[in-house]
């Protein structure tokens, strides 16, 4: 079964908002399965959790300083300063690492470290800066302390049974650090996505290779795996396809078989030789999703599921994959990471004027490619870098991009654009 699409009056299949396009790929995932897998807590950096985790104990398991100093009773110090000073005794001495032996009475106090667990009979710690010593066996106090102060007390980080991570956390240093305080030792997460590339067409030659006349080094192939892999995900590299219809549709079909994700890039526009959407819609169910998006570069993207693999065929300049690559690739990918919200929500963007009138069609998005320049006191400029989309300089020269949405016939020299900075 495919997807039923909208047609013009001569037949022409139209293009598909990009929103809209995003929307119904999502939609259409939602029924794929996602793998999980137990790993280890060292190796669990950047994967996204399969579950939620709650504290199995409380995080401190007991009251600890934050000081080097002493820890006494604060209704010991009330009132102390410089000019009137509160005396203590020294009773005892908190050894790191260990449960401490005695109580503090009143009068008296304990030495600690930063890290020490809390006496008995203690309620707060005196930071040395604060104290002036007599002797050997006492102290003078010149700044009071409330309970509580220059400690953390049991549970305060966390207590048991209260939530730690929820399923779907990326897991950042922090969250390791987090875990490990907490004794997991192992964590539920989801399987890395698998992604298949192919590189279709009879004019490509590997890209370690000098291409004679008619051909083209394999630019694709190389940059679509790095972005899968700075994703997380791991990539199979099916090598350079023929146009002819049998080998690509039986390299598509074993791809389609092994991957949660499938991309070729060129046999995505409409031409004798690109065979992407009569391959995907022979592969079905449900086959194409969407083919043609309203977007400047990339509007021939197709998008196609079938057995709940995501397939995409790429348009071939390398600016126009890369640009349906962040748009539509990269959630999917997000999706069978385990991201509870493929469409990224936080990416890196800063304000910026742009240094010139740039032009927009009615009803497309366009995907502008900017470099920044440095102004005093002012947002940076934002400056178009032009080009053709066969042309992979203007985004290795790009910090970022800013979108014009559809409604918008351009943008005036001096507006302020958000930049998405590109990694």
């Amino acid at each position: 079964m495919t997807t039923d699409r909208l047609k013009d009056m001569l037949g022409r299949v139209s293009l598909t908002p990009v929103k809209k396009a995003q929307s119904v790929l999502l939609n259409a995932l939602t029924g794929s399965t996602r793998q999980t897998e137990t790993c280890p807590l060292p190796d669990a950096l950047d994967r996204l959790l399969a579950k939620d985790l709650l504290s199995p104990e409380d995080l401190p398991t007991h009251p600890r300083s934050t000081m080097d100093g002493f820890a006494v009773r604060a209704a010991d110090t009330f009132g102390a300063s410089s000019s009137m000073p509160c005396y203590l005794e020294i009773d005892g001495e908190v050894a790191m690492g260990q449960m401490p032996t005695g109580k503090v009475v009143q009068g008296k106090c304990f030495r600690i470290a930063t890290g020490g667990l809390l006496p008995e009979g203690s309620d707060a710690v005196v930071m040395f800066e604060h104290t002036i010593p007599v002797d050997g066996k006492m102290i003078e106090v010149v700044k009071s302390v409330g309970v509580g102060i220059n400690l953390i007390n049991r549970g305060e980080d966390i207590k048991k049974g209260n939530p730690a991570l929820p399923k779907g956390h990326l897991l950042r240093p922090q969250d390791l650090g987090l875990l490990a305080g907490l004794g997991i030792a192992d964590v539920a997460v989801y399987t890395r996505p698998r992604v298949g590339i192919l590189s279709t067409g009879d004019e490509i030659v590997p890209w370690s290779e000098s291409p004679p006349p008619g051909k083209i080094r394999n630019i694709n192939g190389i940059t679509l795996a790095a972005s899968c892999r700075r994703l997380g995900a791991e990539v199979t590299d099916y090598g350079i396809v023929s146009d002819s219809e049998d080998i690509f549709f039986a390299t598509l079909e074993r791809a389609t078989g092994e991957n949660n994700v499938v991309l070729f890039s060129g046999g995505s526009s409409v031409g004798m030789r690109d065979l992407g959407e009569r391959v995907i819609e022979k592969l079905g169910n449900p086959g194409i999703l969407v083919h043609g998006v309203a977007l400047k570069p990339g509007k021939p993207v197709i998008i196609g599921l079938s057995h709940g693999t995501a397939i995409f065929g790429l348009p071939g300049h390398p600016v126009s994959a890369m640009v349906c690559f962040e748009l539509f690739v990269d959630p999917a990918i997000r999706f069978f990471a385990g991201a509870p919200t493929p469409n990224k929500q936080f990416t890196q963007s800063i304000t910026a004027i742009i240094d010139r009138n740039i032009n927009s069609a009615a009803g497309r998005l366009d995907f502008v490619r900017v470099q920044l320049q440095e102004q005093e006191d002012m947002p940076p400029l934002a400056i178009p870098v032009l080009g053709k989309s066969g042309s992979i300089s203007t985004l290795s020269r790009a910090h970022g991009y800013f979108l014009i949405d559809e409604p918008t016939q351009g943008i005036n020299k001096g507006s302020q654009v958000k930049v998405t900075l590109l990694q």
